[in-house]
């Protein structure tokens, strides 16, 4: 996923750089990559779907939770 997005951005920028500069292209390209490859690891970024699975994971222990404050609340009533 990640990679994609890289490769993606360096085809944009490429592809605004003049062909007559294509050794400073080159470098440019490269340094680039390593940054953004760099950077995006620092990130710790997860994928949707690990996003949606720890969001629903969320929302099943929430009810629960919900459920058992209910419980209690009856008990102390009594």
């Amino acid at each position: 996923m990640f990679k994609q997005k890289i490769e993606s951005i360096m085809s944009d920028l490429s592809n605004v750089l003049p062909d007559d500069m294509k050794h400073i292209k080159e470098e440019i390209e490269k340094n680039l990559r390593a940054t953004l490859n760099a950077n995006f690891a620092k990130l710790e970024l997860v994928t949707r779907e690990e996003f949606d699975i720890q969001a629903a994971l969320l929302q099943r222990t929430r009810a629960k939770l919900d459920a058992l404050e209910k419980k209690i609340a009856a008990i102390e009533n009594k």
